[in-house]
């Protein structure tokens, strides 16, 4: 069985983004050789998701509103875990709803998805860098 494993940097200059990374994925799954397998994508930041959906522009905005009204990000003073100085708890709450990570079967080489189904990076506190773990295991 074979084994790959590469880190996925980000630097989103906003507090929210959502970046397609199937390209990058693709590139990894080229580069480890797998035909048959499992591909693993998880965020390695605790205000970061990754997930599998739609790449239409209303439904990342819909994403926003919607995640933005269960963990509103002001005020700030409401979440107990910013009285330690910080101000992200709603994207530590945030990644909870969205998920870790994604496992995508390799079929033929290539990743099995549904029609419209593409990977994303969810970014609930950027600014910074940020990464993302590929890794895939298979034959």
């Amino acid at each position: 069985m074979k084994s790959y494993r590469k880190e996925l940097w980000f630097n989103p200059p906003t507090r929210v983004a959502f970046i397609r990374i199937t390209e990058q994925v693709n590139e990894c799954l080229r580069e480890s050789g797998v035909k048959e397998g499992l591909v693993l994508i998880n965020a390695m930041h605790i205000t970061a998701s990754v997930f599998i959906n739609d790449d239409e522009r209303g439904l990342h905005h819909d994403y926003t509103q919607w995640l933005e009204k269960l963990a509103p990000h002001e005020p700030v003073s409401s979440y107990r875990h910013n009285d330690t100085g910080e101000d992200n708890a709603d994207a530590h709450m945030k990644r909870q709803l969205m998920g870790r990570e994604v496992v995508v079967a390799i079929t033929e080489g290539r990743l099995d998805f549904g029609p419209w189904e593409q990977i994303f990076y969810g970014e609930f506190d950027g600014r910074r860098k940020k990464r993302v773990l590929v890794k895939i295991i298979g034959e």
